[in-house]
């Protein structure tokens, strides 16, 4: 029930990042945005520890895993995703940032050398497969010019990133390294980076009073960063990066409902026959096969009963 709980959680939240980031392109740079979101986001998290009076204290060796941690998943991975929000639409970067699920199962796999179940590859090519077809009038519309191309090129980088940033993270939690302590850590150690590479670039530290810009940068970073990365972290340590990481392959879907809410996005076959393929992709990776045998022999014998 946890799980399913987190699960939610991560779904729900960093599927609707994906609109608010709109509203921070613009007056201010990426750069500077993405500071902002995680300075604030690193403050909740150390008032979080200090109410809780956590112990902050780690190794020097364990301080360099969570600043690597830091650099791929709360300072690269959103540098690309920024980026790329800039020559795709919301909805081409969530499909592209799916292939972290298969990255990740790839990764694990290198990293950890954990057997991966074929079934895990056959529920994640559904899963993408469905997003494909969910947006497939998107898709099949494009010009892939050199902005796009760049484009698309920024948002396999993020995911790239941030899959080796979960890979990190797995490794810190076999190390039994508290999830909240290091993600304040981390936070703060992303900001740093985002603070770095704001002064290399020479950006201004402007800030928009506009509220979709206040309004967007709150949702950032309370939701999207401190909720749902401390979600995300404990499905990775409790299910694994190739399970929990299916998250990824359901934030276009999220998207495609607050459109239909918001936008008057109206729903076509490929609409539901994306959604059908994206679901069934998500049960065939959750559910072993031994778990659906059971079931099956269950209701085989209730048939036979009845």
């Amino acid at each position: 029930m946890q799980n399913i709980l987190l699960y939610l959680i991560t779904v729900l939240i960093w599927g609707s990042t994906w609109f608010a980031i709109e509203f921070q392109l613009g007056e201010v740079a990426i750069e500077v945005s993405l500071l902002y979101r995680f300075a604030l986001a690193a403050a909740l998290m150390w008032l979080y520890c200090w109410y809780r009076k956590l112990d902050m204290r780690f190794s020097l060796r364990q301080h360099g895993f969570i600043l690597l941690l830091a650099s791929l998943n709360f300072a690269l991975n959103f540098l690309f995703i920024y980026q790329a929000q800039q020559y795709l639409t919301s909805a081409m970067t969530a499909i592209a940032f799916t292939t972290m699920l298969l990255m990740n199962i790839i990764n694990t796999r290198l990293f950890f050398g954990k057997p991966v179940a074929k079934r895990i590859y056959f529920g994640a090519l559904l899963g993408i497969a469905g997003i494909v077809v969910l947006f497939w009038p998107d898709l099949d519309g494009i010009d892939f010019t050199n902005t796009s191309l760049l484009g698309l090129i920024l948002i396999l980088s993020g995911a790239l990133s941030a899959s080796f940033g979960n890979m990190v993270s797995v490794r810190n939690s076999r190390e039994q390294m508290p999830i909240m302590q290091v993600n304040a850590w981390g936070m703060l150690y992303g900001s740093l980076v985002l603070l770095v590479a704001a002064l290399v670039k020479g950006h201004s530290f402007n800030f928009s009073t506009e509220p979709a810009y206040i309004m967007s940068l709150l949702y950032l970073a309370v939701f999207g960063s401190v909720i749902a990365f401390a979600s995300y972290f404990a499905l990775l340590k409790q299910i694994g990066p190739e399970k929990a990481s299916y998250t990824i392959v359901l934030f276009p879907l999220v998207a495609v409902v607050l459109s239909t809410l918001f936008e008057d996005f109206h729903w076509t076959s490929y609409t539901f026959s994306g959604f059908a393929l994206v679901l069934l992709g998500n049960a065939i990776v959750l559910t072993p096969f031994d778990r659906i045998r059971a079931l099956l022999r269950q209701n085989a014998r209730a048939g036979v009963t009845g």
